[in-house]
């Protein structure tokens, strides 16, 4: 029987065979479960297919096997404070049995309506008093929000986590999402506190353990494991993918058919999208950066006939949703793989 694939393509589940981020994983276990804690919430951020997903589930897999702590995980399209009353409510026992005996959640569709206590109205208040038993208990409530973005509840969850903090209850907070969707939350007025948390960007995966990985799982030799590893240039996803594709191939070979399904899945799966979203300058500008593996910005101001203050916004839009690296000075270079292939295929379209 054929072993089964160990690399997926499809976003949220966990893969089989992947590289953990343990650097950003240890580091948010690490500040949250100290005796000391000197901060409640932390954000990661990226591109699709960077690995937010993934590395916020190996939080939640770490803590979940911990008596100690409470994992909740909420949709940020979701009424957030309710949906995690009613998550606390369904999933932890003595919580259950305390609301039940102290306060009446008929209002918000938890709990039993046979309290003698008028209906608690107030979801915050509500929450507050859950909380307290948390602590009471010895417990710590981890709340984690996969693909966060700004919403009416998603502003009012981080103004009321401030309060809960503030007021040394035992909740914490991670949370997922895109560059700009992140950065929208963080730049919503009264959030100050949000856009201090501290972030860990989705940073490139490391050649050497790519390279490694291929070799150990796919049996590849040293050269094309390299050679594929630098192909991903470290993106999670193209890691991904690549590794598939090349493990569902009779000889494990680079072929062209390999590359191919490599630049459908990112085409239908990231860039197609990502293109979309793009400003129509940063379109243009792209398609003269995409006709060299990496140009100064002299070459491309020279090739576009622009100047300087023309290119200063496409450049800071595309240096943050990590589609250009402009770490050399004066030098760009695009940071996603085959993102040049596909940019010149979309030009046939």
């Amino acid at each position: 029987m054929q072993k089964r694939n160990p690399y997926a393509i499809s976003f949220g589940r966990i893969p089989t065979q992947y590289i953990n981020r343990n650097a950003i994983i240890d580091s948010v276990i690490d500040a949250i479960d100290s005796d000391y804690v000197d901060e409640q919430a932390f954000k990661l951020t990226g591109i699709r297919g960077t690995g937010k997903t993934v590395t916020l589930s190996a939080i939640e897999k770490k803590l979940k096997n911990d008596d100690n702590w409470i994992v909740i995980g909420i949709r940020s399209s979701a009424d957030i404070l309710t949906e995690l009353l009613s998550e606390l409510y369904s999933s932890v026992p003595f919580l259950t049995s305390y609301i039940d005996a102290q306060l009446n959640l008929s209002a918000f569709g938890i709990g039993l309506n046979v309290s003698k206590k008028s209906p608690t109205t107030s979801c915050a208040y509500a929450l507050k008093q859950v909380l307290g038993e948390v602590k009471r208990k010895g417990k710590k409530v981890l709340i984690t929000i996969d693909e966060a973005r700004k919403t009416e509840s998603m502003i009012d969850f981080v103004q009321e986590f401030q309060i809960l903090i503030r007021e040394e209850l035992p909740i914490y907070l991670v949370v997922a999402g895109l560059y700009e969707d992140i950065e929208s939350i963080e730049n919503t007025d009264g959030l100050t506190f949000f856009l201090r948390a501290t972030k860990y960007e989705m940073t490139p995966l490391n050649h050497t353990s790519i390279r490694d990985d291929y070799q150990k799982t796919i049996g590849v030799d040293f050269e094309q494991a390299d050679k594929m590893a630098a192909i991903t240039k470290g993106y999670a996803f193209a890691y991904q993918a690549l590794g598939k594709y090349v493990w569902e191939d009779e000889e494990h070979s680079l072929s062209d058919e390999v590359l191919r399904k490599l630049d459908d899945a990112l085409a239908e799966k990231v860039y197609n999208k990502l293109w979309s979203e793009l400003a129509p300058k940063d379109q243009w500008f792209l398609k003269f950066i995409a006709q060299k593996d990496q140009m100064s910005a002299s070459e491309l101001l020279a090739e576009t006939k622009k100047k300087h203050n023309e290119w200063s916004e496409p450049r800071k839009r595309l240096r943050e949703k990590g589609i250009i690296d402009t770490s050399v000075r004066g030098m760009i270079a695009l940071k996603l793989p085959r993102l040049k292939q596909y940019i010149e295929n979309r030009q046939y379209m």
